[in-house]
Formats: C-alpha cells, sequence, structure tokens
C-alpha cells in the first residue's frame, strides 16, 4: 500500500475544516453575551499588570541594588524585558490578538506589558542570587 503525503495532508485538512466548522455555529445571542462579559478585558488585564509590576518593582528597590556597574545593568535587563514583550506582542499580533478600540487602550496594554516584563526580569536578576 502507497502512502502519498498528499493524500494524507487532504485528510487532515477535511478533518480540521469539519472541527472548525462545528465551532462556527454559535447563534448571535451567545455571541452578545460574550462580548458583553468581556467589555473592559483589556483595562482589568493592564490594571492587574500593574498593580504585580508595583509590587515587584518594590520588592526590587526595596533594599539599595549593588555599585558595580548600576546603570549598565538596569539598561541591559530592561532591554531583556523589553525583548520578551516585543515577543508577546509579535505572538499576539500573529494570532490575531492584538487590537484594540482605542488609542488609549493600545498603550495602556502596551504599557503595563513592557513594564511587567521588565520588572520580572530586574526582580529575577536582583532577588534570585543566580547573576550576582
Amino acid at each position: 500500500m502507497s502512502w502519498n503525503f498528499f493524500e494524507i495532508f487532504e485528510s487532515v485538512a477535511d478533518v480540521l475544516s469539519f472541527v472548525g466548522s462545528l465551532s462556527s455555529d454559535v447563534s448571535d445571542d451567545k455571541r452578545v453575551k460574550i462580548k458583553k462579559e468581556s467589555k473592559y478585558f483589556t483595562e482589568k488585564l493592564s490594571s492587574g499588570l500593574l498593580l504585580v509590576s508595583a509590587v515587584l518593582l518594590f520588592f526590587v528597590f526595596k533594599d539599595p541594588l549593588p555599585p558595580e556597574n548600576y546603570a549598565q545593568t538596569l539598561i541591559v535587563t530592561s532591554l531583556i524585558g523589553l525583548a520578551i514583550s516585543l515577543v508577546l506582542f509579535f505572538i499576539l499580533y500573529t494570532l490575531e490578538k492584538y487590537y484594540f478600540k482605542s488609542v488609549f487602550q493600545w498603550l495602556l496594554f502596551s504599557g503595563s506589558v513592557v513594564l511587567f516584563f521588565i520588572s520580572v526580569v530586574w526582580c529575577v536578576y536582583f532577588k534570585s542570587g543566580i547573576f550576582v
């Protein structure tokens, strides 16, 4: 029995299209209800990230930081946090989840994610003791 790669690929695509068609049969009433439940999702998520960032930054700056290469360390760890957040933004954009109704939502979400990842990297760097 000869296995053709394109036949296998076609059967997998048929199964996936069938499964996808089953999930799209949601009525309009359920769509409106789902939309109403997540009305302020972006603002709530951004507020939560800002709150967690504030707590992490408090833990980092509670004690004095090591004096050697202070500015260079903060700049490098900030760039690492920025790079991680940019990767997250790219993944969200690829999954078509990075869209906002207003510029304020976009700035609030992006700023809180960047601050969150910078504070996580600072907390890991300064408080874990792995790098110091």
